[in-house]
């Protein structure tokens, strides 16, 4: 087995594994055996559990960035893209895999201990919020409003995903959306 294979195996295994159990109830064997790949191999791409999950949580990240653009960028008006945001988390939280924000999940359990965790899941949050300015910006919203609308439009979604990782329900998505309306028509974003 090549090195990218191994990897990308290794990958798959860890974030499902991450996912399904948290990341401190895991061992690297765990991961062997679900991956396939020897421990050997194992320790030679990833030298630690640190590195194993700092590398799934870049992943993710590509991942979830990639998918709020393509599900942004199919929409022509500015608000449509923004509440399409709150469609794709909806889709998100209805699939059988989902169980919570992986960067909410990884920061609870490690982000005070784990500089490299912190910085990844600040980074990707970070990148959410820019994103929103970035639509909320396009849709002529005065500059001064812009960041704020952005921020609140970020809690509104982070905040979904907390808790439809809680509860096992798209809901949150769906009220979260009919906040993210209310904020819009106040800075008056129409399509």
């Amino acid at each position: 087995m090549d090195a990218a294979t191994a990897e990308a195996r290794l990958l798959d295994a860890a974030e499902t594994l991450f996912d399904e159990r948290g990341v401190q109830a895991v061992g690297m064997d765990a991961i062997r055996s679900a991956s396939g790949v020897s421990l050997k191999r194992l320790y030679q791409l990833f030298p630690s559990k640190d590195e194993l999950l700092e590398a799934v949580l870049r992943r993710r990240d590509e991942t979830v960035r990639s998918g709020i653009e393509r599900a942004t960028a199919a929409h022509e008006s500015p608000r449509e893209r923004v509440l399409a945001v709150f469609d794709h988390l909806e889709e998100w939280f209805g699939q059988d895999t989902f169980r919570g924000c992986s960067f909410i999940n990884a920061y609870g359990e490690l982000g005070g201990v784990s500089p490299g965790v912190a910085a990844i899941a600040r980074a990707n949050k970070r990148s959410l919020q820019d994103h929103f300015a970035t639509l909320v910006a396009a849709a002529g919203t005065p500059p001064g409003h812009t960041d704020r609308l952005a921020a609140q439009l970020a809690v509104l979604a982070n905040g979904a995903m907390a808790t439809a990782g809680i509860t096992g329900s798209q809901d949150p998505a769906r009220h979260a959306r009919d906040a993210a309306e209310t904020l819009l028509d106040a800075a008056d974003v129409r399509s």
